[in-house]
């Protein structure tokens, strides 16, 4: 649609931010309407802060309606590649994934919807699908580079089946894979537990990697980066807070797996792990709670995931969102900075 302005390729990526900006304002208040008039709401979970009990009944599911302005962005804007249809398939389908966990919430009436067995084989079935079609449709090398240490080749015990001209099965990359795209998904689920703090830290990491992606000459992708940027801003207008509508397991997951995908077809897998630095330690702080309750029946944290920690220690609401955006800002830069360096040796 707007190939007319193929030649200005950075007008384009701009252009994704601000199409999926107006896509999810224009449709989110009505979103909100039709969820309360079908009382659709968060069921809070019990065992979290006292003050959080008053967000019981807020909609949620308000992830559907980014994943439509992510979709009508990406395709509006970009001519699209095999890329944009991979990675739109695989965040969809995760936004799938968590819809019908966020169904099950509703419909249940509680705080947890789909079982975690159920959710991670859904999470895992997708990530391994993307990891094979990457590979062998979009020419993805099986390699994870950290810069300026080392270069692993996890593509050294392959199985190529013999269907149609051969599917290479990277067996240590997709363990890789795995890892890396079901962790982000349940980093930047976990994230989402403060209004404004998933969406507000997505948005810094996704402008970071559209950044990557445009550097990297895939401008497919640095456009689906940018709408996703773009659909966090649009929907951070009702997700301040007080938040009218939270964007649920189908915002959450489906970001998490945006993210894991951009860094395998940017091939930057190893700094998107800086880049998403808080969603690793908010993962980080969960796992710590869990294993030092098991072995001393002690909490480390005086609430995991970490950002309920700083609640606890007296933080307003407010002032753990704005400072996780901060470091999450911190983190994003020096990770582009490390692949922007890399980049320049690589040139030189």
């Amino acid at each position: 649609m707007f190939s007319i302005f193929a030649q200005y390729p950075t007008f384009l990526v701009f252009l994704a931010i601000v199409i999926a900006i107006v896509v999810t304002i224009v449709l989110m208040p009505v979103w909100i309407r039709f969820l309360k008039s079908s009382h659709i709401g968060q069921q809070v979970r019990a065992d979290g802060p006292e003050s959080h009990l008053v967000k019981q009944g807020t909609p949620t599911m308000g992830g559907v309606i980014m994943l439509v302005a992510v979709v009508v962005a990406a395709i509006l804007v970009g001519k699209p590649t095999p890329e944009t249809y991979v990675l739109l398939g695989a965040t969809v389908l995760t936004g799938f994934l968590g819809l019908v966990d966020d169904g099950s919430k509703v419909v249940k009436e509680r705080s947890l919807g789909l079982t975690p067995k159920a959710k991670l084989v859904g999470q895992f079935a997708i990530a391994t699908a993307f990891c094979l079609v990457a590979v062998n449709l979009l020419g993805v090398a099986p390699t994870v580079e950290i810069p300026f240490v080392y270069t692993f080749d996890f593509g050294i015990l392959t199985t190529v089946l013999p269907i149609g001209d051969g599917i290479a099965i990277p067996w240590l990359y997709v363990i890789f894979v795995n890892i890396l795209l079901v962790g982000m998904c349940n980093a930047v689920n976990l994230t989402d537990g403060l209004d404004g703090l998933a969406s507000g830290t997505v948005m810094i990491v996704m402008i970071v990697m559209a950044a990557i992606a445009y550097r990297s000459d895939l401008l497919e992708p640095a456009i689906f980066a940018a709408a996703l940027a773009g659909a966090c801003i649009g929907f951070l207008w009702f997700n301040s807070h007080p938040a009218d509508i939270f964007m649920g397991d189908t915002g959450s997951l489906a970001l998490g797996m945006a993210l894991g995908c951009l860094a395998v077809v940017t091939k930057t897998e190893f700094v998107s792990l800086i880049i998403g630095g808080l969603f690793v330690a908010e993962a980080v702080s969960v796992m710590i709670q869990v294993f030092y309750y098991k072995k001393t029946k002690k909490r480390f944290f005086l609430m995991a995931p970490l950002h309920h920690h700083f609640e606890k220690k007296g933080w307003s609401e407010t002032k753990v969102v704005v400072r996780f955006w901060i470091i999450s800002g911190v983190l994003a830069a020096f990770g582009f900075s490390i692949y922007f360096a890399q980049s320049l040796v690589g040139v030189i």
